[in-house]
């Protein structure tokens, strides 16, 4: 069986074929289940992959099914390993000018960002969590849409001073941004029980060095790197470390690589996707060693 070339179904879509030594890859990393549906060589009808002997054996079993509709809080990211995504080129483009039609409108922004947010989220996988999925709902963003509405009527009176200001609040949005979307974060239907705990100063110091390093011309990519792993050190609730493992170069040649074809727009899905690919692999589950301070 070892040598057999697999297939397995994925949202009603047909994914494969791959070694087998692969599909066990899949099955570890939580994109293959046991009742995710596979189909070999020698089989007569597609059969629930937890069905096929030998195929969850060696430690590749999936976790404990937790107690009908009870928390997984603090069980988040059990298995370890990188993280990993994967979307089509044709969703990707249509999903993102629904996204950016709907900002320019204004008035769909909550809705378009949880419709962008879901799409996304699904699309990455996670080791031994399946299904990984985003639960924030448009009206809990009625904050955001009021900012936006804010940022628009102070452009309109052109007073300097207002905008300084709005541009402090702007921050302080990002920052109950990234809190609101790592606590909307679930598995197989179930709440991951994450948090962001970096504190808004931290995030501020972060983000106006990011600001200032563009100055150097590269120095920007290295603190970008040093920003993400601040990130990821103060996600909570996970008994895995979440790491942030690219380096400053390895950002700054792929992002210059990625920017160059997009100025002619017709590679720009093609190139995001080769960087998304990269970026995420770059985030992995680690056994922890400390835990993230506040």
């Amino acid at each position: 069986m070892s040598g057999r070339s697999w297939f397995y179904a994925s949202e009603g879509k047909q994914q494969g074929p791959f070694p087998e030594i692969e599909l066990r890859e899949f099955i570890v990393r939580g994109a293959v289940t046991a009742d995710t549906l596979v189909w070999t060589e020698g089989m007569a009808n597609w059969q629930r992959a937890g069905e096929i002997p030998g195929l969850f054996s060696d430690g590749s079993d999936p976790p404990a099914i937790p107690d009908p509709g009870g928390p997984l809080t603090g069980t988040a990211g059990y298995g370890g390993g990188p993280l990993s995504i994967e979307f089509g080129i044709w969703e990707f483009t249509w999903r993102s000018l629904v996204l950016f039609i709907g900002i320019v409108f204004v008035i769909p922004v909550p809705w378009v960002i949880v419709m962008y947010s879901r799409w996304i989220v699904s699309c990455v996988r996670v080791p031994q969590r399946p299904n990984l999925a985003f639960t924030g709902r448009p009206l809990e963003l009625m904050w955001f849409y009021a900012v936006v509405m804010l940022f628009i009527a102070v452009a309109w009176t052109q007073s300097q001073v207002l905008n300084l200001a709005l541009s402090a609040v702007e921050f302080v949005l990002y920052w109950l941004l990234i809190k609101w979307f790592v606590a909307n974060l679930s598995s197989d239907g179930q709440p991951l029980g994450l948090r962001f705990s970096g504190s808004f100063w931290g995030f501020l110091g972060w983000s106006l060095l990011a600001v200032l390093s563009v100055i150097t011309i590269i120095g920007w990519a290295w603190v970008y790197v040093a920003q993400i792993r601040w990130m990821c050190r103060h996600i909570e609730g996970t008994r895995r470390d979440v790491v942030f493992n690219a380096t400053g170069l390895e950002f700054l040649w792929r992002a210059i690589v990625t920017a160059l074809p997009c100025l002619l727009i017709i590679p720009i899905p093609w190139m995001y996707r080769w960087f998304t690919r990269w970026l995420v692999s770059q985030i992995v589950l680690v056994a922890r060693t400390t835990h993230a301070s506040a």
